[in-house]
């Protein structure tokens, strides 16, 4: 079965509902394209944070928590600074405690619906925000811009392409995050206490008090190397802001490139394979005890274009006016 819905209705705001194999999906065009839930119907698997009594005003007013929000410029950006090969830009500061600019705003823009369809096995849905003057974050950033994202849904789970297009004569700074926030438990009626965390880390990016890089890459301690062995309990203690470079994990004696998160006591698996652009990931799970945690996959370090470090280091890249710059993901379940 392959159907698409392009008027169904989740908590009284209008989405997009896919379903392919034992796959649902909904996404939320309005609310910046995030995915708002994810089911794996055969086994019981909710795959994204969701709680079914929670009202579409507390998501929107928290969407960096809630389902897969994808931010550009994301994280934090010290004193709202952010310096490209062409120019210095200031943005307002939104996190007071740590005088930084975070997360960006197309995750808080309505996209729009640019085609979909649900033929040769698949439902496929795009949708896209075209940044310009009309934005009223245009003042602090003059540099337009379209992001778009291709959500394909199968057998073979959920993918999501991240396709971003300069439209300025003015340098754009590439740096792209998905806030994935994972539901705690995964299985329905399962215990947060049976998952596990894998995630393959290389050497860990020291931050300092305000969250920020201190350009410094340290070597795992045995705290590190439990996300790299696959026996991090992801929620029950606080996982604040623990950031490696990425390397390639393994799964089943081959080369994966991502996440892998058991249950073990049910004995299914999550994965979250990423594109080689993701270079960096990022740990968090507000403080361990609210039922979701967010392994996040960057493609630039946090701050990076205002770092002394090398790009290749950092992940930090521009594009020039007509190119794109593309990313990928894909979630799915094993048995």
């Amino acid at each position: 079965m392959n159907k698409i819905d392009l008027n169904y209705q989740f908590k009284g705001t209008d989405c997009v509902k896919m379903q392919s194999d034992k796959y649902t999906a909904i996404i939320a065009p309005s609310v910046g394209s995030a995915v708002l839930r994810m089911r794996d119907d055969k086994n019981d698997l909710e795959i994204f944070k969701f709680r079914k009594f929670v009202p579409m005003k507390t998501i929107e007013e928290q969407r960096e928590i809630w389902g897969l929000p994808t931010l550009y410029l994301p994280n934090r950006f010290d004193k709202g600074v952010l310096k490209t090969s062409d120019a210095v830009y200031n943005f307002p500061i939104n996190e007071e405690k740590l005088d930084n600019f975070i997360h960006g705003w197309v995750h808080k823009r309505a996209h729009e619906i640019e085609c979909f369809s649900d033929e040769n096995g698949k439902c496929v849905l795009i949708t896209s925000y075209v940044y310009d003057e009309k934005d009223e974050m245009f003042r602090y950033f003059p540099v337009e811009f379209k992001i778009s994202y291709t959500f394909t849904l199968s057998k073979d789970g959920l993918t999501q392409e991240i396709y971003l297009t300069s439209n300025s004569d003015k340098a754009l700074p590439v740096s792209i995050c998905t806030h994935t926030c994972f539901n705690a438990p995964l299985k329905d009626g399962g215990n947060e206490a049976d998952m596990r965390l894998c995630v393959p880390v290389g050497e860990k990016c020291e931050l300092d008090r305000r969250c920020l890089p201190t350009e410094k890459l340290l070597p795992l301690t045995d705290w590190d190397k439990e996300y790299k062995d696959g026996d991090k309990v992801p929620t029950g203690q606080p996982l604040d802001n623990d950031m490696y470079t990425a390397v390639m994990n393994s799964y089943k004696g081959k080369p994966f490139n991502g996440v892998i998160i058991r249950d073990i006591k049910s004995g299914c698996t999550l994965l979250n394979e990423v594109s080689k652009e993701f270079m960096f990931w990022n740990m968090w799970n507000d403080s361990g005890d609210k039922g979701y945690f967010c392994p996040e996959p960057m493609t630039a370090m946090i701050n990076a274009p205002n770092l002394s470090l090398d790009s290749k280091v950092t992940g930090y890249r521009e594009l020039k006016k007509g190119e794109t710059f593309k990313c990928w993901q894909r979630f799915y379940t094993e048995d």
